[in-house]
């Protein structure tokens, strides 16, 4: 273990051509093979990987960088990655940086220490595309879940609580996370009051319709969307 540098952390075949597949790693990169060229698979046709800046490089840049989830697209033109701060969208034909980045939890960016006392830097978050690959689902702390329009680039965050297994079939409200936060505002929420042993590490969208589940700790929660052009409806 001491030797060990690099670690496979995910893998999906494309959702179209059978002999093509990807692995992502705990470095951050993405490996691309073909089994046409070799069925061992021993060596990779083409390598996604973002250059660091050295100007923002710290002892929790590896740790970060570390994807824990690929997906690809339904079209299999792109696919998605989420690290431990964002979501990418990498092109096919793009090897050297992604085409789009969104921040999940930036504000989580100077509590990194913390987060690596209580082990909580290394919980594994999955993504997903919705089925017109027009929205991006992922989840985070304090039972938080994300979805972002790749189209206005707007987002949305939603909370997964216990009133919601009680009143099913409510209309959720966004929130915000805001450093500013009122505490008589139930929209919005501080950093500092988040609660890191609540976590959304799961979550799916469904492969037709614009459904999602999101699976808590003890709960597993499905939506659906009212207005499927947008994720603020949900």
């Amino acid at each position: 273990m001491e030797d060990l540098t690099e670690v496979i952390t995910g893998a999906e075949f494309h959702p179209r051509e059978c002999n093509l597949f990807v692995y992502s790693s705990s470095r951050g990169i993405i490996r691309l093979c073909d089994m046409r060229q070799s069925a061992l698979c021993d060596r990779h046709c083409k390598v996604f990987e973002e250059p660091e800046d050295p100007s923002t490089r710290s002892f929790f840049s590896e740790i970060i960088s570390s994807i824990s989830d690929i997906k690809f697209s339904h079209s299999g033109r792109y696919m998605l990655t989420r690290d431990f701060l964002n979501l990418k969208v990498w092109d096919l034909q793009m090897d050297n940086k992604p085409v789009e980045t969104y921040p999940i939890h930036e504000y989580l960016r100077s509590k990194l220490c913390v987060l690596y006392e209580n082990d909580c830097i290394f919980d594994k978050f999955e993504c997903g595309w919705s089925p017109n690959d027009d929205h991006l689902l992922t989840g985070s702390y304090h039972n938080l879940f994300k979805i972002t329009s790749r189209l206005s680039r707007r987002d949305a965050i939603f909370e997964s609580s216990r009133e919601q297994a009680i009143r099913p079939r409510q209309i959720l409200k966004s929130k915000k996370v805001l450093p500013s936060a009122r505490r008589n505002r139930r929209d919005e929420i501080n950093p500092d009051s988040l609660e890191f042993t609540k976590k959304i590490l799961h979550c799916a969208y469904h492969p037709t319709d614009d459904i999602i589940a999101i699976a808590t700790a003890h709960n597993l929660f499905t939506y659906i969307a009212k207005d499927p052009s947008s994720p603020l409806s949900s």
